[in-house]
């Protein structure tokens, strides 16, 4: 019987980070790259201006992985501030759908508000219009060894 992975084994504690500029969200895209989730784990709460995302992240911080398999691990990616959502590619009517996340990146409009573009693969996104950059990043399981027991690979 194999046990799940435990952040004490590499010596790490579970990722919880804020972003409030350009710079730090930079590190969360980072982090969240080639995280999956399925289409129905995507929040907006239009009163409390969150929109938040349950992800299967992968660990790219890991480092402990030259001691064992490749890991994910379940992560809450949220965003506060957020006045309105639009998506392309995106069917919320299939709830079978899993999505992949390659980017997060912010457009800004003006001094301080903008939008945030979460691009997905296969040709999908979600555009958040934000009053400000306002993100955090919180890994809310323990880690699991990732099913294909492999890294993510963009090569051909």
């Amino acid at each position: 019987m194999s046990e799940d992975a435990r952040f004490e084994d590499g010596g790490e504690s579970p990722l919880n980070l804020g972003a409030q500029d350009v710079d730090d969200l930079k590190i969360i895209s980072a982090l969240t790259q080639d995280a999956v989730f399925p289409i129905t784990e995507m929040r907006y709460d239009a009163k409390a201006q969150r929109f938040a995302l349950l992800l299967n992240r992968f660990r790219w911080e890991d480092a402990g992985k030259d001691r064992h398999k490749p890991e994910r691990v379940q992560s809450l990616l949220s965003f506060d501030m957020v006045q309105r959502v639009a998506s392309q590619g995106v069917d919320r009517s299939e709830t079978e759908t899993v999505l992949s996340l390659l980017s997060v990146t912010w457009e800004p409009r003006d001094d301080v508000s903008g939008d945030i573009i979460l691009t997905l693969a296969g040709d999908g996104a979600i555009k958040l219009t934000c009053e400000a950059l306002e993100a955090s990043l919180k890994d809310v399981t323990r880690p699991y060894v990732a099913p294909s027991k492999q890294a993510p690979s963009h090569e051909g």
